[in-house]
C-alpha cells in the first residue's frame, strides 16, 4: 500500500500525488442534476463524461444521467461546433428534458470553443433551455466547477420581474441529498417560504419504486424557480467555495441581498443558519429544533471523555471541512491536520481564525491548501494522529499508519448509505458525534489488554 511514502517532507513540488480534489467538470454535472429534467452535457471526449459520472455513481450509488459531445481526432482539430448542434437535437429528440446544461473539459476549452456562440446558433425547440459553463479541468477543483454551473444557470434562466416574491433563495452548497432534506426541513420548521437551489433530493437518493424513466417527476429544482430566484427579497448562501461567487452574481445582476455563512456542521454553525432564517421570518424557534439542539450537545457531554484532546487528521473539500474542523472543536478534539485540494489560499486564514476562537495556538496544528493527500501522509509519518476525517481515498493512509477512519464528504466510495444521511443541522451532528465516538471507542476495545477489555466503558 503506502507504507513507502517517505517521512522527509517534500518542499515546492510541482507536481500532485494522491490528489484531495477532482475535476471542474464533475462539480458542473453534480450542479447540474439538481434541477428539474436537466441533462448534464459533457462537452468533450466521451472518455471524459464517462470519468465525471463514474465518480459521482460511484459516491451516490445511483445512475448520474449525462450525454457527450463524444469528440474525435477531427473535433480536436477543426472545433465541435457539428459534434454540440447535432447532440443538442439528439438529447431532447431522445431524452426530452427541459434544460441542457452544458460543462467544458480541458479539451474544449484547449481548442476555444464559444459554446456561448454556438448555443445562439442553435435551433432550440419550444420551451426548452440550453444552458453553458466554462469549467476548464487543468484549473480549480470540482467546487469551482460546481459555482461556475450555478452561474452559468442564472445566466440564462434567472429574471427579474421588480416584483417581490416573499420568498428566501437558499443555496446550500455541496451537500448530498440527505443533507438537503435536513436543511429544507429546518427551513420548513422556521416557516421560511424558499427557493433551494440546487437541489438534489429525489434525483441521486430516488427510492426504488419500480419507474423505469431518465427524469424522476417532482425532483430538482423546478425551472420556473431558477428563473424567480431574481425576485427572492433574500439568499442564505453556504460554504464561501461553493456559493460566494453564484451570491455575488445573484446580487450584482438582480439586487438580492445575501448572507454568506459556513456549512452547518455542528452546534454553532446550525445555529447560525437558523438565526439567519430567523432574521427574514421573525418567527420563534421551534421547540422541535431546540430539543433537537440539546439532545446533540447531551450527547457531547457525555461522551467527551473518549474524544477529549484527541487528534484528528481533517481532509477534503474547503467548505465541508471547515465544517468539520468547527465540530471537532467542539467536541474538544485537537484538529492536527487540516487540509484540501482546491487551490484557495485564504481558506487558511479562515480555519487559523477559526482555531484562534478555541484558543488553539498555531504551533498545534498544519492547515495547508491546494495539497494532497501524500503531503498530508508524510505529515502524519512524522506526528500521527488518533483519527482521519475525510473521503474514501484516506483509506490507504489509514491501514498504512493503522489509524481509525471516519468517512465524510465527497467521494465516499466504499461504503453505503452516507448519501441519504444528514452530515448537516444538529441532527448531522449527532451521527458524526456517533461515529467519532464508536471509532475511539473500537480502538480502545481493540487495544485493551484482557484485564481492561469490559462490556460497560
Amino acid at each position: 500500500m503506502l507504507e513507502l511514502t517517505p517521512k522527509e517532507i517534500m518542499e515546492n513540488r510541482h507536481m500532485t500525488i494522491n490528489p484531495c480534489k477532482t475535476c471542474e467538470p464533475v462539480g458542473a454535472m453534480f450542479c447540474a442534476l439538481g434541477a428539474e429534467k436537466c441533462m448534464p452535457h459533457s462537452h468533450g471526449s466521451q472518455g471524459c463524461c464517462s470519468y465525471h459520472r463514474t465518480v459521482l455513481s460511484r459516491h451516490f450509488k445511483e445512475p448520474a444521467i449525462a450525454s457527450s459531445s463524444s469528440f474525435t481526432e477531427g473535433a480536436s482539430v477543426f472545433g465541435g461546433r457539428s459534434n454540440i448542434t447535432t447532440a443538442v437535437k439528439n438529447v431532447f429528440d431522445i431524452y426530452k428534458p427541459d434544460i441542457m446544461a452544458i460543462h467544458t473539459t480541458c479539451l474544449s476549452e484547449t481548442i476555444g470553443d464559444d459554446v456561448g456562440s454556438y448555443i445562439m446558433d442553435m435551433e432550440v425547440p419550444e420551451g426548452k433551455t440550453v444552458l453553458y459553463a466554462s469549467t476548464p479541468s487543468y484549473e480549480g477543483s470540482h467546487i469551482q466547477g460546481f459555482s461556475n454551473m450555478m452561474i452559468g444557470f442564472m445566466r440564462y434562466m434567472t429574471k427579474k420581474t421588480g416584483t417581490p416574491n416573499g420568498k428566501v433563495a437558499i443555496f446550500p452548497g455541496w451537500v448530498n441529498p440527505g443533507d438537503d432534506r435536513e436543511l429544507k426541513k429546518i427551513a420548513g420548521l422556521m416557516g421560511a417560504e424558499y427557493i433551494y437551489f440546487p437541489d438534489h433530493e429525489g434525483i441521486l437518493d430516488h427510492p426504488m419504486d419500480g419507474k423505469s424513466e431518465y427524469f424522476h417527476e417532482n425532483a430538482g429544482t423546478k425551472a420556473k424557480d431558477i428563473g424567480a430566484l431574481g425576485d427572492c427579497e433574500k439568499l442564505i448562501s453556504m460554504g464561501i467555495y461553493c456559493s460566494l461567487e453564484p451570491s455575488e452574481y445573484l446580487k450584482k445582476e438582480y439586487k438580492v441581498p445575501f448572507s454568506n455563512i459556513p456549512v452547518p456542521v455542528g452546534v454553532k454553525l446550525t445555529d447560525q443558519y437558523i438565526l439567519e432564517l430567523q432574521k427574514f421570518t421573525k418567527k420563534e424557534v421551534p421547540k422541535e429544533l431546540e430539543d433537537e439542539r440539546g439532545r446533540l450537545v447531551d450527547l457531547m457531554l457525555d461522551s467527551h471523555q473518549y474524544v477529549y484532546k484527541k487528534k484528528a487528521a481533517i481532509y477534503g473539500d474547503p467548505d465541508i471541512v471547515y465544517g468539520f474542523t468547527a465540530l471537532c472543536l467542539e467536541l474538544g478534539m485537537s484538529p492536527k491536520y487540516i487540509i484540501t485540494g482546491t487551490p484557495k489560499a485564504h481558506w487558511e486564514k479562515e480555519i487559523k481564525e477559526l482555531m484562534d476562537q478555541y484558543g488553539v495556538d498555531e504551533s498545534e496544528y498544519v492547515v495547508k491548501a491546494d495539497t494532497d493527500l501524500f503531503y498530508l501522509h508524510q505529515l502524519i509519518k512524522n506526528e500521527s494522529v488518533d483519527l482521519l476525517l475525510g473521503s474514501s481515498y484516506g483509506k490507504q493512509i489509514a491501514k498504512a499508519e493503522d489509524i481509525p477512519l471516519v468517512r465524510m464528504g465527497f467521494p465516499v466510495l466504499d461504503r453505503y448509505g452516507n448519501p441519504i444521511q444528514a452530515t448537516v443541522g444538529y441532527a448531522g451532528a449527532i451521527r458524526y458525534t456517533e461515529k467519532i465516538v464508536d471509532a475511539m471507542m473500537d480502538r480502545q476495545d481493540r487495544d485493551a489488554a484482557d484485564e481492561d477489555f469490559d462490556v460497560v466503558m
